[in-house]
């Protein structure tokens, strides 16, 4: 057979296979919670690895490309604050998330990846004075505080819960950012029995990369780095602890 008869054959065989590749849809990538941005996202790697607030450990708790199941809506804020004991728990419950994705520098944190540092320490800047550090950094990543916020997901608390952006982002407003996040895992839901346990920390595991699904490890395993740094059964434990009875 000749040549040019050859090469007619291949590529009649071929065609099909390349219209139907060429008709597949680009990958593009999605959106957590659909409106809502979460607090994950893809970041520049530095040096070859994946940036981390925990160094030495190899763990990156901040960075994801995949969209996990959309949540079911949550109403705003938590109203059933107030009680003794329900905050007792969000204390704890807070804690716990923090010690999966801030590390001993808490409500201070800056992500470990990030070249250039907040000026000053988060809790003394305002919410615009971070604004303004993302802007001017950029090619970095950018979560801060000690629920380790990333720009998108800081922007659109601060805009849903009206917070003035010349507030200080302190403690106190990082926590109420916080509760907003929780509200829309379910907390609400779980604390009035209708969600189980299990069921709602798979959501927490959802919003924090740090913390391990039912499956033991992070829901954004493998995506850019990313792994649990608690088990599931130190997860699991803490969390009867807290809530018991």
């Amino acid at each position: 057979m000749r040549t040019l008869d050859r090469l007619l054959v291949v590529t009649l065989f071929l065609w099909p296979v390349l219209a139907w590749a060429q008709a597949l849809p680009m990958v593009t990538r999605p959106s957590l919670f659909q409106d809502r941005a979460p607090l994950i996202e893809a970041e520049p790697r530095r040096g070859g690895n994946s940036p981390s607030l925990f160094a030495g450990q190899g763990a990156q708790t901040l960075f994801a490309i995949v969209a996990p199941t959309a949540l079911p809506p949550a109403p705003d804020g938590l109203p059933f604050v107030g009680a003794p004991h329900v905050n007792a728990r969000l204390t704890d419950l807070r804690a716990l998330i923090a010690s999966a994705e801030a590390g001993v520098k808490g409500y201070n944190a800056v992500q470990y990846g990030a070249r250039i540092t907040t000026p000053r320490p988060p809790t003394r800047m305002t919410v615009q004075q971070i604004y303004d550090w993302i802007d001017a950094t950029p090619g970095q990543p950018h979560a801060i505080g000690r629920y380790q916020f990333i720009p998108a997901t800081l922007r659109r608390l601060v805009q849903h819960l009206g917070v003035d952006p010349r507030s200080r982002f302190s403690p106190a407003l990082q926590d109420r950012l916080a509760d907003q996040l929780l509200a829309e895992a379910g907390l609400h839901r779980f604390l009035g029995g209708d969600m189980a346990r299990h069921d709602f920390m798979n959501n927490l595991a959802k919003i924090w990369a740090g913390l391990p699904n039912d499956s033991g490890k992070s829901h954004y395993h493998g995506y850019a780095g990313n792994k649990a740094t608690i088990t599931w059964a130190r997860f699991d434990a803490e969390m009867a602890r807290i809530f018991a009875g």
